[in-house]
């Protein structure tokens, strides 16, 4: 449902571009210090990250299996 023609478009992306907000310097200076601060103090990733990643993609993909199941007819939530 796009209503407004490819010269219109651009120039709203334009437009959009030049007025983002965007943070004060000190802002973002004052964030990266802090970012920095943590990594060097050892705060970021977790210690197990690829097994919290492999404990959610195995549950997600039970998951969709008994959904999958049900969706077939049979399973824990079929009916009747």
């Amino acid at each position: 449902m796009n209503t407004l023609p490819p010269e219109d478009e651009l120039d709203l992306a334009d437009r959009l571009s030049r007025e983002r907000p965007v943070p004060r310097p000190a802002f973002r200076g004052d964030l990266r210090r802090r970012l920095t601060d943590l990594r060097s103090a050892g705060v970021g990733r977790p210690r197990h990250l690829r097994l919290l990643i492999a404990a959610n993609a195995g549950a997600g993909a039970v998951l969709l299996a008994i959904g999958l199941i049900g969706v077939l007819g049979s399973g824990p939530f079929a009916s009747g």
